[in-house]
């Protein structure tokens, strides 16, 4: 810290040729070998540029998550499994600086008048930061890791999360451009999913993403566009959230939407995109089961619009055509626990018909419905 000049722009080189200088000097006093020089070094530079002690963390791909409890303690989840981690940070400061770091690159912004962020790494991990005063016990961290390559259905296979049957099926409704909803727990890989479906829609179409944090690493498709919410700035102004981006895109002449994740008021226009010509759009939500994710979009629809509750299932039952819904086993694992066709109103609910579920004694995900409506199918010669 002593050679530096706080206020003067070094470059990463740089940076690393005055470390080695130091080192080099500390090196001969302490009679550091080789191994520990450039130990040091890595420590060092992970410090002033990166993530300090969680890099070792972020570069580690068997690693699906890190959670960091202010400085009572770092947690890391591998292969399912939680574990504590024998390193933690020496001051909630430290802490603080590595978050401002991760956000100030994504352009967003948390302080103590706004102590709640979501922002993204680099290589498209999911980051969720909580300050004080709203964190008492100091800073919190929590970072979902993506692979680095985006995962394929034919991943997805190996892992028995679903069957060939299943996938194929999948694969001839994307095609056919049906409207497709995927819901699940926290952490039971719907984006990733998503992702997979993803590479089923051919590469001619134009396909516009809407994230709150762009995730979605879509490959095969050249005419993307990729659009992301911002928070609004200090003042509390020129926020653009997931519906104003839903609404704008539906002028930028899309074959397809593709929305991250529905939370709020945003499930609306989602649901009247999907009416309006945009079949064959994807999206996520959280949900316990089927039925729970169906009852959940009628609340966010509710949440977005005056609507009487029998015109909402309406617009859900002639938006989506299938949900398919993910679960965490116990092993850790995610799977696809049900595929349901999804159709109009019937007394008074929206009509789920189970298409494939996953035997509880055999553990396999079985076909026991066949899908009703399929003029989009036939529309589309399969």
């Amino acid at each position: 810290m002593a050679e530096l000049d706080l206020s003067e722009e070094i470059s990463d080189q740089e940076l690393l040729a005055r470390i080695d200088r130091v080192l080099l000097r500390q090196g001969r006093q302490r009679s550091l070998s080789v191994g520990q020089r450039a130990a040091c070094r890595k420590q060092l530079f992970d410090s002033f540029r990166r993530l300090d002690i969680l890099q070792d963390l972020v570069e580690d791909e068997s690693i699906t998550e890190i959670m960091v409890n202010g400085t009572q303690g770092v947690f890391l989840e591998r292969e399912g499994r939680i574990c504590r981690w024998n390193r933690s940070f020496s001051s909630a400061e430290k802490l603080a600086d590595v978050i401002q770091q991760i956000v100030s690159q994504v352009n967003r912004v948390v302080n103590t008048a706004s102590p709640i962020v979501d922002a993204r790494l680099s290589d498209g991990s999911r980051v969720h930061a909580v300050l004080p005063p709203v964190a008492p016990d100091g800073p919190i961290l929590t970072i979902r890791k993506f692979s680095r390559e985006p995962l394929t259905m034919e991943r997805l296979l190996a892992w028995d999360s679903l069957t060939e049957e299943a996938a194929a099926f999948l694969r001839r409704l994307v095609e056919a451009r049906y409207n497709l909803f995927i819901s699940g727990g926290t952490g039971t890989g719907k984006t990733t999913f998503l992702g997979a479906l993803s590479q089923f829609i051919p590469s001619t179409e134009r396909v516009i993403t809407i994230e709150d944090s762009a995730e979605l690493r879509l490959s095969g498709i050249p005419n993307l566009v990729r659009l992301e919410a911002r928070n609004a700035n200090l003042e509390g102004e020129n926020q653009v959230t997931i519906r104003d981006l839903i609404r704008a895109s539906l002028r930028m002449r899309p074959d397809r939407i593709l929305v991250g994740e529905v939370r709020g008021k945003e499930a609306l226009d989602m649901l009247q995109a999907m009416n309006t010509g945009h079949d064959g759009s994807l999206s996520t939500g959280h949900g316990n089961s089927p039925r729970d994710m169906i009852a959940r979009l009628e609340t966010m629809v509710l949440m977005g619009g005056e609507l009487p509750a029998a015109a909402v299932r309406g617009q859900i039952g002639s938006a989506l055509d299938v949900l398919i819904h993910l679960g965490r086993m116990r092993d850790g694992s995610r799977k696809v626990l049900e595929i349901v066709e999804v159709s109009g109103d019937e007394e008074g609910q929206v009509r789920c018909r189970p298409l494939f579920a996953r035997d509880p004694r055999e553990g396999r995900l079985e076909r026991v419905g066949e899908l009703e409506d399929r003029r989009k199918l036939e529309a589309a010669g399969l």
